[in-house]
Order: structure tokens, then C-alpha cells, then sequence
């Protein structure tokens, strides 16, 4: 499948396997297929996750922070492999940071370096921004299955 760059949701739906209420891709800005990513994530206020995490002080938690990088940098390695809709396993998170709250309403921007690929492993550098400051960071490894 030849998926052209930029793309909405339904390009993201066609190289991911997830599906709502787990995608956590809202579009893919520019895309170098196993080089390179860009995408964005809209922050929905009505995510039902925000009425326990925290009641009066709603944050997006960092593990979908580093689930949305993880699908981001998927989209990329996807694309470049011909391989739309393979599953995909986290394997690893090195070095992350968290260094801005994620709530309600923010566009988080999602961009992940393909460090290093093979058949079945791949490894990204990838940050998650909003509004130019840095929210989250870190090394990922994923294997495909």
C-alpha cells in the first residue's frame, strides 16, 4: 500500500493495527519512511481517563505519552517495510524524561529518529513537544511479530 505523506487519520489507521480508543496518532505531518517522523496528537478532553488521573488536575499519563511515540515511530518503520498492519511490541524505554505536563486540550507533537533497524528489531530516538518545550523523551525498542 503507498500511503502519501502528510496523511490524517485514516493513513495512520492504515499502516497501524490499533484501533480506538487506542490510537493515539491523530495525523503524520511529514514522514521519511525508516529514517524519520513527525506526527501530532490531539489531546481530547472527554478521554474518560482524565476523570481519575487526576480528579481537578487532569494530566495525559506518561505511559500513553510513550505509547503515542511508540505508534508514531511504528508508522514510520511500517511505511518503509511495506508491512501496513503488522504488530508491533514494545520491548524497551531507555533514558525516559518527563519534563512538561500533558493535558487537556494540547497538541502534542510526536518525532522519532529510526536509530537503528533490522528484520525483526528496531530502535528510535524520539521526543513528544507541546508548544516547543519538551514533554517526554527517550530510546525505544520495538520487535515485530
Amino acid at each position: 500500500m503507498d500511503i502519501a505523506f502528510p496523511c490524517g487519520k485514516e493513513g495512520v489507521e492504515a499502516l497501524l493495527p490499533h484501533r480506538a480508543p487506542f490510537v493515539w496518532v491523530s495525523r503524520i505531518l511529514a514522514c521519511e519512511p525508516g529514517v524519520g517522523i513527525v506526527a501530532e496528537l490531539d489531546v481530547d478532553p472527554g478521554l474518560p481517563l482524565f476523570q481519575g488521573h487526576f480528579p481537578g488536575h487532569p494530566v495525559l499519563p506518561g505511559v500513553i505519552i510513550m505509547e503515542a511515540l511508540a505508534q508514531a515511530a511504528s508508522c514510520c518503520v511500517l511505511a518503509a517495510r511495506g508491512q501496513e498492519g503488522a504488530i508491533g511490541f514494545l520491548t524497551g524505554i531507555d533514558g525516559a524524561k518527563f519534563r512538561r505536563q500533558v493535558v487537556p486540550g494540547d497538541t502534542v507533537r510526536l518525532e522519532a529518529i529510526i536509530a537503528k533497524s533490522s528484520r525483526r528489531m528496531c530502535v528510535a530516538e524520539v521526543k513528544a513537544t507541546v508548544d516547543g518545550q519538551v514533554a517526554a523523551s527517550a530510546v525505544q525498542k520495538y520487535v515485530l511479530a
